[in-house]
């Protein structure tokens, strides 16, 4: 279905303000992250603030993927695990950006449903070696798409 000029500008500013959405979360992440694992595993309130933090980056990210699909007039079926299948699949993303953000989301998935122990050294290591430069790498995609 062809998207009239009315609702691609308006799917502009929906990629727009999740993108904001997401630079937000990030900085928050990063502004109250501990600096080594032992101060992260002592420091619940911290832990669970990362965590939630990594909840709203996914989902919102999930979210980004969704509207780049509408955006790109991409037929979809909205199951959000498989929108990162979706722009793999259409030359939107590479191979490793696919598999970085599908396990990012499997992170999510993982602290928001409690699927047993949450390893903090995983946590951790994402928080500081991986979200960051995932995401950036697919918020620039999409600030690329909307320009």
């Amino acid at each position: 279905m062809k998207l009239t000029k009315e609702e691609k500008q308006f799917l502009k500013k929906r990629i727009e303000g999740k993108i904001k959405d997401i630079e937000k979360y990030l900085d928050s992440l990063n502004s109250f992250k501990p600096e080594t694992l032992e101060e992260y595993e002592k420091d619940e309130e911290a832990r669970w603030a990362c965590e939630r933090a990594c909840e709203r980056i996914a989902e919102a990210i999930i979210d980004l993927a969704i509207f780049i699909i509408r955006y790109k007039e991409i037929i979809y079926n909205d199951e959000d695990e498989k929108a990162f299948g979706v722009l793999l699949k259409n030359n939107i993303i590479n191979d490793n950006l696919y598999k970085r953000l599908h396990n990012l989301k499997g992170m999510r998935d993982h602290i928001a449903h409690r699927y047993g122990e949450i390893d903090n050294e995983i946590v951790f290591e994402a928080i500081n070696e991986e979200i960051e430069k995932d995401v950036d790498e697919f918020l620039e995609i999409a600030k690329e798409i909307i320009r």
